[in-house]
């Protein structure tokens, strides 16, 4: 890299550290609000109100969805996106910083998948890019994307549906993780849908056979579903939640009960023909049980669809950047929080690790089972190995050239959706990981506005893939998001 690339970098990078403390207090701030799928209203104005008052243009609501809104800088080609989120998990509520599970709220809810970092990571990097095109006058756009409901609501799917990204030439995000490098991995499609049966009342032992019990049905059900995993491709994931059982009073038949099934597959198609024959499922055990039975359909998204071109430009950074150092309280901290996992946990860290670059000797990881962090980063390799989870990213990477980086939040072996990564999420160590994130991010971005032959290729990439497998949007134009 020259001295004059270097020093752009360098500048970049400082605007990030310059705005550190407002950042901060703006993550922490959405830490506290906590807000689920499609309720983020107090999140999405914070970062708003934050990014309008930086002379960003904020366009909301957008799709149809009051959490939803871009901001702005810039005009022209090429409009570079920046993807952030807000949302957190229900019943996740935990004290920052504690080794021990401690609610802060009964029944209130976590950021245990980190997107108060997410998203204010990707507030950094578009400050910073917004910056260099005001000092240089560089052509070009840059924009944040405001997404709700990436937990179980796949607001960006429904942003895709209804073509906010048809004027974003690259798109860019990241996830919090236990270590350093591309999110180089395709993920699961899935289909998440209600089922609601309604039967008939009855006291169960003075005229049980008056009733038909909408609870039965449920267990039917999932009985059915059950003997259908031996008979699905060997990647997919069907799982389910029973969400009401019609009461806790068992002299009673139960006359309504409802479950939801998550179905998930490397291809959409697949994920389809399994939620077809779990609604088939879902009929017989109405049929058996003397109910009836409605389906709801609540969201879907595609698998994620690798850019190897841009996870090459992004890996230099992350090599120039390397991995947050900590301080000696930092570290004994991380420790602490290790102490609280399993070798299982860590374990399957490790294999996260092996995925993304099968070159790594796995004894070369065996001091992970002591350290609560990695001591290199992950050296890029295109990995087409799957994730088994999903991300509503996905869908934006079939119509935008996406790329994702990760960055280390938390002590190694963290598994995702834990008090564990609530705890650490409102801490200096999660806080570093979101700034390695911005710096990256705002690189690569900045790296695309100054040469936007990089555009041409990562099209180029995506074309030739749509070519192979078209897409289409897996949500109905009928189906409205779920409040």
């Amino acid at each position: 890299m020259s001295a004059t690339n270097n020093t752009i970098y360098q500048s970049l990078w400082q605007d990030i550290d310059d705005h550190a403390e407002r950042l901060i207090q703006l993550s922490q701030a959405i830490w506290g609000y906590a807000e689920t799928r499609f309720e983020e209203h107090q999140s999405c104005a914070a970062i708003k109100n934050f990014l309008g008052a930086q002379g960003f243009t904020i366009t909301a609501p957008i799709a149809g969805l009051d959490t939803a809104f871009k901001a702005t800088y810039g005009q022209g080609y090429p409009n570079i996106g920046l993807l952030g989120e807000y949302d957190a998990l229900p019943e996740l509520s935990q004290h920052a910083h504690e080794a021990h599970p401690s609610c802060l709220e009964e029944g209130g809810n976590g950021h245990g998948c980190g997107h108060h970092l997410l998203g204010v990571a990707s507030v950094a990097a578009v400050l910073a890019i917004k910056q260099h095109i005001e000092e240089k006058q560089l052509p070009g756009r840059v924009t944040f994307y405001g997404c709700p409901a990436e937990e179980g609501g796949s607001g960006k799917t429904f942003m895709v549906r209804e073509g906010v990204f048809s004027d974003t030439d690259i798109a860019i995000t990241w996830h919090p993780q236990t270590f350093m490098g591309v999110f180089n991995t395709p993920t699961l499609a899935n289909i998440q849908a209600d089922f609601h049966f309604h039967g008939k009342a009855a006291h169960a032992a003075a005229a049980p056979h008056v009733g038909r019990s909408a609870l039965d049905s449920v267990e039917l059900m999932n009985i059915g579903a059950n003997y259908l995993r031996e008979h699905i491709p060997t990647d997919s994931r069907m799982h389910y939640a029973i969400t009401k059982t019609g009461g806790s009073a068992p002299n009673v038949v139960q006359a309504d009960a409802s479950v939801r099934y998550l179905i998930r597959s490397p291809r959409v198609a697949d994920v389809q023909d399994i939620y077809e024959r779990i609604q088939q499922i879902a009929q017989g055990a109405a049929l058996m049980s003397g109910t009836t039975v409605k389906v709801d359909f609540t969201k879907a998204c595609s698998s994620y669809q690798p850019n190897r071109y841009l996870e090459q430009l992004m890996s230099t950074h992350i090599e120039r950047l390397g991995i947050p150092e900590y301080t000696h309280e930092e570290f004994t901290y991380l420790e602490k929080m290790q102490k609280t996992l399993t070798c299982d946990d860590i374990k399957a860290n490790i294999d996260q690790v092996l995925a993304a670059n099968r070159s790594i000797a796995p004894r070369s990881l065996d001091y992970l089972y002591h350290s609560p962090v990695m001591r290199n980063i992950v050296a890029y390799q295109a990995s087409y190995e799957l994730l088994y989870g999903s991300t509503d990213v996905g869908d934006v990477s079939w119509v935008v050239p996406t790329v994702q980086c990760l960055a280390p939040c938390y002590a190694f072996g963290t598994p995702l959706h834990t008090w564990q990564a609530v705890s650490q999420g409102n801490t200096s160590v999660g806080f570093k990981g979101m700034f390695a994130a911005a710096k990256v991010m705002a690189a690569t971005g900045l790296d695309v506005l100054l040469n936007p032959s990089h555009v041409d290729q990562a099209k180029q990439e995506l074309t030739q893939e749509l070519k192979r497998h078209p897409y289409a949007c897996p949500i109905p134009n009928d189906i409205h998001p779920k409040l």
